[in-house]
């Protein structure tokens, strides 16, 4: 018993001091900051060299061992409380979880958490967020289409009707972290050693998650679903080593990864930024004005108009319950992590986007 509450004691502690230097980074972004810059480098550069093993992602064959490890191990307590008809069993068990997660919750502040509030890449893009016209709306919708048909046409079209990327998903991966090398030199704060993004072995059920890629913190891996359109990957791939790179945000990554896109020299990794900007921009305009909307997409080449009804087809067999419990998971995580709007905050790229092209 004394065990016991020893181990509860530590698992307050442990959860309190996370708590409170979440609280505290949430109120001084420059102390956020500083450790962005200054602490967390040095945890990628040594915890984070485990992730250069291999190619595999490791957060996937970690994530499959825990939980066939927690399935086991809740077979054997309810085993042993049955022939034991005792509760101790189910006791150590709980505390033992919670001294996991307690772990777990702790090392996610340290290696990932933090870098939830520093300051906005506004502060290194000198990029002014301000109220935009419809008419900048629609200008910036009108460029990137313009940027769409023309990329597309350079690209090659697969057996299922949508663009072709240049390579495999092993060389792709290579050529976006040198697309985020490439666009670190312009912006500093990008620079970093790291690893390559992963392609995901099972990515088809990161597809019924409604998920096409995640930082996993404790590998510092960027992890990317390889089921989705060939199209998108790299977006995402960029996307993921945004976050890798510290920042956390989804808008900023979102545009980040844009930029990275649309400078790295690559056909098929221009297209694919440009797509998922179209995307977002265009949905603004969706709302801000309809007839609008409708004029821009005839303007649409005819390979663009595939690629998106193939994307819209691919992710109709996979909206269930299902994709539903994950979004609003997500969307809980997000708010909790300094993005109060949720899975709405990926819209605030348009603004960004319009900072830019202004």
């Amino acid at each position: 018993m004394k065990n016991l509450k020893y181990k509860n004691k530590w698992i307050i502690a442990l959860i309190s001091i996370s708590v409170l230097i979440t609280l505290f980074v949430k109120n001084n972004s420059s102390y956020a900051e500083y450790y962005a810059v200054n602490i967390y480098p040095i945890f990628v550069k040594t915890w984070g060299l485990i992730s250069f093993i291999t190619n595999r992602s490791l957060a996937e064959l970690i994530i499959i061992v825990f939980i066939l490890t927690i399935i086991l191990l809740t077979a054997v307590i309810i085993v042993k409380t049955v022939k034991s008809r005792t509760s101790a069993y189910i006791k150590k068990y709980i505390f033992g979880i919670a001294s996991f997660f307690s772990v777990v919750y702790f090392v996610f502040v340290l290696f990932c958490g933090i870098n939830y509030y520093r300051y906005e890449f506004t502060y290194y893009s000198g990029l002014k967020i301000k109220k935009s016209s419809k008419q900048e709306l629609i200008t910036l919708c009108e460029v990137l289409i313009e940027d769409a048909n023309e990329y597309r046409a350079k690209l090659s079209t697969d057996d299922s009707g949508t663009a072709q990327l240049f390579d495999n998903y092993y060389e792709t991966a290579g050529r976006a972290k040198d697309a985020m090398n490439k666009i670190s030199e312009k912006y500093k704060v990008l620079k970093g050693g790291f690893s390559s993004p992963k392609a995901v072995k099972h990515s088809k059920i990161m597809s019924y998650l409604g998920i096409t890629g995640i930082f996993f913190p404790f590998t510092f891996e960027a992890n990317v679903n390889v089921h989705i359109p060939p199209y998108q990957i790299p977006s995402v791939m960029l996307h993921e080593l945004v976050h890798l790179r510290g920042f956390m945000r989804e808008d900023e990554a979102n545009f980040i990864a844009y930029l990275a896109s649309i400078k790295s020299g690559y056909d098929d990794f221009y297209y694919s930024g440009t797509m998922t900007a179209l995307t977002y921009s265009m949905n603004a305009l969706y709302s801000a004005d309809y007839d609008e909307f409708v004029r821009l997409y005839n303007l649409y080449s005819e390979d663009v108009i595939k690629d998106m009804e193939f994307s819209r087809n691919y992710w109709k067999q996979f909206d269930t319950k299902v994709s539903e419990v994950a979004d609003k998971i997500n969307d809980t995580y997000l708010k909790a992590n300094n993005q109060q709007d949720g899975v709405r905050s990926y819209g605030r790229m348009v603004d960004l986007l319009l900072a830019y092209y202004r």
